[in-house]
């Protein structure tokens, strides 16, 4: 009797499990995707699709999804939707779409503001599969050099390079090359790289599987058993360089790609992942990165959705159950409520419970416990410079350069942003260097003549949150001092490593955190959302923060799901549009990924076929 309603559970269990991962229709399909149109350069053309302003009589009829937010993590729930049969509006509070995605044009000069590289969009890898899927084809990626970064390291005489190269086996033996007595550390962090590159979709399962599951096999030791990476994401990045080399400036390369947080307060497994990222090769979008969300806003219009700018959510709409059935939306002095049965929020988890949701919701004891497991990121400062002269007159290139005044990342940034408001702008100690006109070969068709750069570093917001009352352009003489203190101590550190630039600078563009949040929404000026802690990265804490919230019907998407940065976003995107369906989407992308596997074994085959008759 037990063992027939065993074997009767199993079966229940088995089928239910099979319903879920392969029973419901994919929204991908490989013919869906088309070979790339011809670029729209007619910007009137294109900004009807980037900066369609709202209005009620644009907003679809009996819609299924309201995402909050257009950036990458947005507009890939909403793209995924919609070829899901969902009916999708996309609701912005900015002028144009894209988030971090998005360019703006300046004095004739085009600016990348959060798109600065790519990886892992070679042909027919996963990014590059979602990638197909959600603009069906129509996002083309311009290769950069093998040679996509250089990490400077101290100043002056103490002055040392090091240069990072793509490639499968070309990273690696590159670098040995440069570190010549740390052979071993070098090789077993390239094996975490590996772990982790092939195992993070372990820690993307935890959030999928129902909960109670994941902290049952992380709790009772199952997991670790399976695979390392569940350790590895709670590992301290350097207490962990520590063990493999006592080479400082090795260990800065191990944890180069900062993101504002210290090595020793960030994941080894996070940072190895982003550089592993960048292994198979750097990438920049062809036409420039306001691509991505032209060519995805399409696709949801196809499907019956739209995407809506200048279009302020003031609140989300939760009913007397609890459950999200809409949002308000601000026009002029009115508000307009707007109605769906699922609300997808991609401003950060931040914006997303302690401004947008009622505040009776907003004090439960489960939300509450839930923004208790985040930390408000680091601020992002940068300076868009534009000049008057091609790459070639400047001596600019695609490669990015990453400086340090020391070797010691810990101290250098403990003591940085402890410091007063008075002393952190003549004491930067770290910038990050991009020309986004020297990467995208389209650039100079664009901009004849033209060369701009970008250059990024992390701040304290509270060194400018004197000023958060004040308007944007609007914020007076001390405030516009200030910044410049930051700007042209950033500047003059790049004139060091392009000396053409100085006298061919012909505008300049100075965006603090104050900035980030007027325009991008970013909760305290933090492009990269909620702090990438170690905490935040403890498998337990994974398997906890996940897509679904406390309230019913509201979802979180982007970077607050997984990881930052456009590849972290995207996947916070599938993986909350895998919750909204109850269906795995990975599981389609990784069929289709296989068919286009055999699809392309056999034009090669038939290729030497040809060649041998």
């Amino acid at each position: 009797m037990w063992l027939l309603i065993f074997l009767l559970w199993l079966a229940v269990w088995a089928g239910g499990t099979y319903w879920y991962l392969f029973g419901k229709k994919s929204p991908f399909s490989l013919e869906s995707v088309r070979p790339p149109g011809p670029r729209e350069f007619d910007q009137k053309k294109r900004d009807k699709v980037i900066k369609q302003g709202f209005s009620v009589d644009k907003v679809p009829q009996n819609l299924d999804v309201i995402v909050i937010g257009s950036g990458i993590g947005g507009l890939t729930a909403g793209a995924t939707l919609a070829k899901a049969g969902k009916k999708v509006l996309v609701l912005e509070q900015h002028d144009q779409a894209g988030g971090c995605c998005h360019t703006y044009i300046e004095k004739g000069f085009e600016f990348d503001v959060g798109l600065h590289y790519i990886g892992q969009v070679h042909e027919n890898s996963l990014l590059r599969i979602a990638f197909d899927q959600i603009s069906e084809g129509q996002l083309e990626f311009q290769e950069l050099n093998q040679h996509f970064d250089t990490i400077q390291i101290g100043v002056g005489e103490e002055k040392r390079d090091y240069t990072i190269f793509s490639g499968k086996t070309e990273m690696k033996a590159h670098l040995l090359k440069q570190f010549p007595d740390d052979t071993e550390a070098i090789e077993t962090f390239f094996r975490i790289m590996k772990v982790s590159a092939k195992k993070t979709h372990y820690l993307a399962t935890l959030k999928l599987i129902p909960q109670w599951v994941s902290l049952f096999l992380l709790k009772s030791g199952i997991a670790d058993l399976v695979s390392p990476v569940f350790r590895l994401s709670g590992t301290n990045a350097t207490e962990f360089a520590n063990t493999l080399t006592s080479n400082k400036d090795l260990q800065v390369i191990f944890s180069y790609l900062f993101y504002g947080v210290p090595p020793k307060e960030s994941s080894i497994l996070i940072n190895a992942l982003l550089v592993h990222h960048y292994k198979r090769g750097a990438y920049y979008p062809k036409g420039g990165a306001s691509e991505i969300a032209f060519h995805i806003i399409r696709t949801i219009q196809k499907y019956g959705g739209n995407c809506l700018v200048r279009a302020p959510v003031s609140q989300i709409l939760v009913n007397d159950k609890g459950a999200a059935f809409g949002v308000k939306v601000r026009k002029g002095q009115d508000e307009v409520e707007i109605h769906a049965p699922v609300v997808v929020s991609n401003c950060g988890i931040f914006t997303t419970f302690q401004k947008l949701l009622p505040p009776e919701i907003q004090v439960k004891h489960d939300v509450q416990e839930r923004l208790n497991m985040m930390k408000h990121g680091r601020g992002s400062f940068l300076v868009f410079s534009g000049f008057d002269g091609t790459a070639e007159d400047l001596g600019l290139v695609s490669t990015n350069f990453w400086l340090f005044k020391n070797n010691d990342m810990d101290k250098s940034m403990d003591d940085f942003f402890a410091m007063s408001k008075e002393e952190a702008p003549d004491n930067i100690p770290m910038m990050f260097i991009t020309i986004p006109s020297s990467k995208d070969p389209e650039a100079k068709l664009r901009h004849p003549g033209k060369s701009c750069m970008t250059i990024l570093t992390m701040v304290q917001y509270e060194w400018f949150e004197e000023w958060k009352d004040t308007t944007v352009r609007k914020r007076g003489d001390e405030y516009y001092n200030y910044k410049m203190r930051f700007a042209n101590h950033l500047f003059n550190w790049a004139c060091t490593i392009f000396p053409k630039i100085k006298d061919k600078l012909v505008f300049q563009d100075v965006a603090t955190p104050l900035t980030n949040m007027h325009y991008l929404g970013a909760q305290r000026g933090a492009m990269y959302s909620a702090e990438h802690n170690l905490e935040r990265f403890h498998a337990e804490a994974v398997a906890r923060n996940r897509c679904n919230t406390p309230v019913k019907n509201l979802y979180i998407t982007g970077q607050d799901v997984f990881s930052c940065g456009i590849a972290g976003a995207l996947h916070g995107g599938l993986l909350c549009a895998s919750t909204v369906l109850d269906h795995i989407v990975y599981i389609d992308l990784l069929l289709l990924k296989k068919k286009l596997k055999r699809r392309k074994a056999k034009e090669l085959a038939e290729l030497a076929k040809k060649k041998l008759q």
